[in-house]
């Protein structure tokens, strides 16, 4: 059967996450629809990454198998033609990739951006899709703290309870905090991350941004591998999935 890839773009704000759930509607569910109803055949989306609720994606990819071979850019056109009327969901770009590729296993870098809007006025334009912090951050001690957490460890302290991954050992190869006019902007890279991981690294550096915590105390949490000791987890609003990296 031939395979698909899609890159997709997604608001996930009226969305229970990537990942098809009974307790609603999922960006999956939505594009097995729309593909289903295009290629006339029941179909499985699988995804390179699942997206908690509320957390959107500005590079997902994902493959599909079709009984029939069709033009990619025939799928793209034909899936964002029917995707309009569900509206968040857009198929970037659609491409015949051979069998062996699969979105989530095949994947080598995963790379995720965390926005937070500094600043007293809350968001009008941008509710939802950034997290709204009114107090002034400091942003150099939140990259400095930042670079603590850079290497392999065992990142137990920064996942959810409800991690399903047998372990918490990681690679973490980028997690940069910069300044962008009236945002800050995390981003974080590597192989592949804990169930919220990046909103844990997001609320602990918060805390550090407001001279609450510093270097060290993120440190010890970091060897603490206890998730009691980790800051807040940040909402899910700000966090996107920007970018999965393949080998060529």
């Amino acid at each position: 059967m031939p395979r698909y890839k899609l890159t997709i773009e997604y608001d996930g704000t009226p969305y229970v996450g990537w990942q098809r759930q009974k307790n609603g509607l999922s960006v999956q569910e939505v594009l097995e629809r729309t593909i289903g109803a295009f290629a006339r055949e029941e179909v499985t989306v699988f995804g390179a990454g699942r997206t908690d609720a509320g957390v959107h994606a500005l590079g997902q990819v994902a493959h599909v198998d079709l009984a029939r071979e069709w033009r990619a850019d025939t799928v793209r056109d034909a899936l964002n033609a029917s995707l309009r009327e569900a509206g968040g969901v857009s198929v970037l770009a659609a491409e015949r990739v051979p069998d062996a590729f699969d979105a989530r296993f095949s994947a080598r870098k995963r790379h995720y951006l965390y926005r937070i809007l500094d600043r007293r006025p809350p968001p009008t334009v941008l509710k939802g899709h950034v997290w709204w912090v009114w107090r002034p951050l400091d942003v150099p001690a939140m990259h400095e703290a930042a670079q603590r957490l850079l290497g392999t460890h065992d990142f137990n302290a920064f996942r959810s309870v409800n991690c399903q991954a047998k372990s918490s050992v990681r690679t973490l190869e980028r997690l940069d905090v910069t300044r962008e006019g009236a945002e800050i902007h995390i981003r974080a890279s590597a192989q592949s991350f804990l169930h919220n991981q990046i909103r844990s690294f997001a609320g602990t550096l918060k805390l550090v941004g407001e001279g609450r915590w510093s270097g060290d105390d993120v440190e010890a949490v970091l060897a603490s591998a206890d998730r009691t000791r980790c800051g807040p987890v940040a909402p899910p609003d700000g966090l996107y999935l920007t970018q999965v990296d393949y080998e060529a």
